[in-house]
C-alpha cells in the first residue's frame, strides 16, 4: 500500500456492526462483561478505548511499527516513554531540543535521577564519547525545533545496537508521511501530534509506535498505570486530519520552497535554516532518510527589535505556540516555545532573539509571499 492510500486505509477504517465508513466516537467509561473478566476486548477506557485503539492501529501501520498508543498530549507521549528507565539511568538527547523536552528533562525527570546529557546528534564522534555505562538510550529530534538540524538516523540506529541502547526519535516536524525512523533502525517513535497529524489547531494529542511487542507490552503497562490517554473525541479528530495528512504535507512543502526562496535572497535576512537547502548542513543526510523536508523554516533577521517589527507587521502569519497547521503560524522561539532554556543555553546553541520560525500553511503561497515582503521592508 502506497503512503497516500495508507493514510485512507490503514489500521481500522470503519464499523463492522453498523457499515460506517468512519469509526465511531465511542464516548464511554466502562463496558459491559459477559461473565467476570469475561469482555468483548474493552473493560475500561483508561485501558482501551474502540475509537482510541482504531488511531493507535493507524499510527503504527504508518510508522511500520508492532503497535501504537495515543497520549493526551505531546508530553504526555515523551513522559510515559521516559517512564521505560529507572532512577540512576542516563539519557542522551539532541542538544537542539524542543524547550518543553528540555524543560521536562532537566527540571522534573531529573527529580527522579534521570539523568540527561544534550549532545549534537547529528555528531556520531560526539555521541560515542558521550556514552557511559549507565546511558539506556538515545533521544534524537530530526529535524530539530527550531534550527532545523539533521540527524543520519541509520548512524544513530548502528551506535545503539553496538552499545545496547534504545533509539527513541521524535519524527513530529517529518511526520510518518515522509520519514519512517522505525524502518531506519529506531526502537520507538513519537508524535506531537498536536501539530501536522492533527493539522487544524484543534487537538492537542501525542503518539508512539514501537518497532517490538516487548516494547508495546512495556509501554501499554505505563500507558494504562499513569492514565496518561487521548480522549475518544480528540481521537476521532486524529483520524480525520490522517486522511489528508499527504496532501497537506505536499501543500505545504511547495509553499515552504517559495518562501525559502525569497527569504534565501533578502538582504535583511542575515540566515535561512531549511533541509531542503543543499546548503544546510545535514541536507544530503536529510534527502537521503525522508522523502521530503517538510513545512517549518526558521531565518534570523539579526536582532530583538528587527524580529518584533516584522512580527507587528505580518497579517496572514498568526503569531502563537505551536505548529503544522493549514493556517501559517510565526514564532520568536527565544521568548515562546524555547523561554524555558536558559538564555545562555540558548545563545550557545544559535538560538538567538533574532531567531524568526515560521510554520508554513496551505493558503496561497503569493499571499504569503507579498506578506513577508512588506513585513520586512
Amino acid at each position: 500500500m502506497r503512503p497516500k492510500t495508507k493514510m485512507i486505509h490503514g489500521g481500522i477504517t470503519g464499523d463492522e456492526k453498523t457499515g460506517a465508513v468512519s469509526v465511531p466516537i465511542y464516548q464511554v467509561s466502562t463496558y459491559k462483561q459477559e461473565s467476570a473478566g469475561n469482555h468483548s476486548g474493552f473493560e475500561y477506557s483508561r485501558t482501551g478505548n474502540p475509537t482510541r485503539h482504531a488511531l493507535e492501529t493507524v499510527i503504527a501501520d504508518l510508522e511500520n511499527g508492532t503497535a501504537g498508543f495515543a497520549f493526551g498530549s505531546g508530553m504526555a507521549a515523551i513522559t510515559s516513554v521516559m517512564m521505560l528507565f529507572d532512577a540512576g539511568d542516563h539519557v542522551l538527547s539532541t542538544d537542539d531540543v524542543y524547550g518543553g523536552s528540555y524543560r521536562l528533562m532537566t527540571n522534573v525527570l531529573n527529580r527522579y535521577q534521570l539523568q540527561h546529557t544534550f549532545v549534537d546528534t547529528s555528531n556520531a564522534k560526539a555521541v560515542e564519547e558521550a556514552i557511559t555505562e549507565k546511558t539506556k538510550a538515545l533521544y534524537v529530534e530530526t529535524p530539530t525545533n527550531p534550527l532545523l538540524k539533521i540527524t543520519d538516523l541509520k548512524q544513530m540506529a548502528a551506535i545503539a545496537k553496538k552499545h545496547n541502547l534504545l533509539l527513541i526519535v521524535d519524527n513530529t516536524f517529518a511526520t510518518p508521511y515522509w520519514q519512517q525512523p522505525l524502518d531506519l533502525g529506531a526502537d520507538i517513535v513519537l508524535h506531537s501530534a498536536t501539530k501536522y497529524i492533527g493539522g487544524h489547531s484543534d487537538v492537542v494529542a501525542g503518539l508512539v509506535a514501537v518497532n517490538s511487542r516487548e516494547l508495546a507490552e512495556k509501554i501499554h503497562f505505563i500507558q494504562n498505570s499513569v492514565g496518561a490517554v487521548l480522549g475518544p473525541q480528540d481521537a476521532w479528530l486524529l483520524m480525520r486530519g490522517i486522511k489528508t495528512l499527504a496532501l497537506r504535507m505536499e501543500a505545504i512543502e511547495a509553499n515552504t520552497k517559495k518562501l525559502v526562496a525569497f527569504l534565501e535572497q533578502h538582504p535583511k535576512v542575515e540566515k535561512v535554516f531549511y533541509p531542503g537547502l543543499e546548503n544546510h548542513e545535514g541536507h544530503n543526510v536529510a534527502a537521503d532518510q525522508s522523502t521530503g523536508y517538510g513545512g517549518m523554516v526558521s531565518f534570523d533577521v539579526g536582532s530583538e527589535a528587527a524580529a518584533d517589527k516584522l512580527l507587528s507587521r505580518v497579517q496572514y502569519f498568526t503569531l502563537a505556540e505551536s505548529l503544522g497547521a493549514v493556517e501559517s503560524l510565526i514564532s520568536i522561539p527565544a521568548k515562546m516555545t524555547h523561554a524555558s532554556i536558559p538564555r545562555d543555553r540558548r545563545n550557545e546553541l544559535g538560538i538567538t532573539d533574532g531567531l524568526i520560525r515560521l510554520s508554513v500553511g496551505i493558503e496561497d503561497a503569493e499571499d504569503l509571499l507579498e506578506d513577508l515582503k512588506q513585513a520586512l521592508g
